[in-house]
């Protein structure tokens, strides 16, 4: 299924030259990191195995008790400080095949090299439950993850690959990964979702090789 780009309202935000969005305040360290969760915007698309990615970041803003705001008219930032790290959170508003530019506008506005960039996405290859951690490679078929290689000219960033499992036979992918989570897999998501937060705090604080071997061996 082919993704359309979607146009959001400005609500005031001040637009940088390049596509960036405006500067957030800054905080205690300058060792800036974004950890950008991969989904659809919109309500409907909330609860879907496609918005895994999302729901990661929505765990982290909720634990450090921050809201999203716009920033620009692509992307909604929250910022978050762990272990003296300032950490952006990044949900790009445009569709899942166009979430490269606001990614990249966003790193470019706040001069954080790829090196300090997570992203967390669904991944089809895993079972529901699955957390998986890696550095660089191809986009493995993830329309989300080829945007953001393609607009950062690079595909040395760390991702969080939370499984979603593979479709029953005789649905397609992109049906499957529309429909919503079921109830048995809804009833283990905060735990799951704290996993995944737990990681990414790793990841910023003690690099990705220490954080991979954390997951790895709980």
């Amino acid at each position: 299924m082919e993704d359309k780009p979607v146009s959001r309202p400005t609500f005031g935000a001040t637009s940088l030259p390049g596509g960036g969005f405006g500067a957030m305040p800054s905080m205690a360290s300058d060792e800036r990191w974004v950890i950008a969760g991969l989904g659809n915007p919109g309500p409907w698309f909330r609860k879907t195995r496609h918005n895994a990615g999302f729901l990661v970041v929505d765990r982290l803003a909720e634990r450090y008790g921050v809201a999203f705001k716009w920033y620009g008219t692509q992307c909604r930032l929250a910022e978050i400080e762990v272990d003296g790290r300032r950490v952006i959170l990044a949900k790009p508003q445009r569709f899942m095949n166009l979430s490269g530019n606001p990614v990249a506008a966003v790193m470019r506005a706040h001069d954080v090299p790829a090196e300090r960039l997570l992203v967390v996405h669904d991944e089809l290859a895993f079972a529901f439950g699955a957390v998986r951690m890696k550095r660089g490679g191809g986009a493995g078929g993830h329309n989300g993850l080829r945007s953001v290689s393609e607009a950062l000219g690079n595909q040395h960033y760390a991702r969080i690959r939370f499984g979603i499992g593979r479709p029953p036979k005789g649905q397609t992918i992109g049906k499957f990964v529309m429909r919503r989570f079921s109830e048995s897999e809804q009833s283990g998501m905060p735990a799951l979702l704290d996993r995944c937060a737990d990681i990414a705090e790793a990841c910023v604080v003690h690099g990705l090789d220490k954080a991979q071997t954390e997951l790895h061996t709980a």
